[in-house]
């Protein structure tokens, strides 16, 4: 079995969709990056990558390529899972956590959930998925971002 970590966090800024878990929530700010900047996603990816000993999601998505702008992090996810059981490693379980003061996050985590299983071809009862606020502490307490961090387990189905 192998264990790894992933963070992530984007500024948060007018006139962009917030994205987190594939879920376009509705606010008055989204987050800045050269993706659809899904922190959730990107966390969950370099905690996958980390297990697997891959590296991280910038080694494989440069934000300087053309063919990432924009692009739907579930897809950066996906091409992930590929990675991983090309190694020779299937999912156990992801556990997570969004940092963020506004908006509430709670009414989206079971959609979250479901795009993240479907996407991943897990069951939904192996992916985890919380919020928190840091009661206007910090960054994400001023609300200038959001974060978010994973930890995945993986197991070997190589042998």
């Amino acid at each position: 079995m192998r264990v790894g970590i992933g963070y992530d966090a984007h500024r948060l800024v007018k006139e962009r969709p917030l994205i987190l878990g594939g879920v376009n929530i509705p606010h008055t700010y989204g987050l800045l990056g050269h993706s659809d900047a899904d922190v959730l996603v990107h966390a969950i990816c370099d905690a996958l990558l980390g297990a697997a000993a891959l590296g991280d999601i910038g080694q494989h998505f440069p934000d300087n390529q053309p063919q990432y702008r924009g692009i739907s992090s579930l897809i950066l996810l996906a091409e992930v899972k590929q990675k991983i059981n090309q190694q020779g490693w299937q999912i156990s379980n992801i556990d997570s956590v969004i940092i963020a003061e506004q908006p509430k996050i709670a009414p989206y985590i079971n959609a979250m959930r479901e795009n993240l299983a479907r996407c991943l071809d897990i069951d939904i009862s192996q992916v985890g998925v919380k919020a928190t606020s840091t009661e206007g502490m910090g960054y994400e307490g001023r609300q200038e971002g959001i974060s978010a961090q994973a930890i995945a387990l993986l197991h070997d189905i190589s042998k």
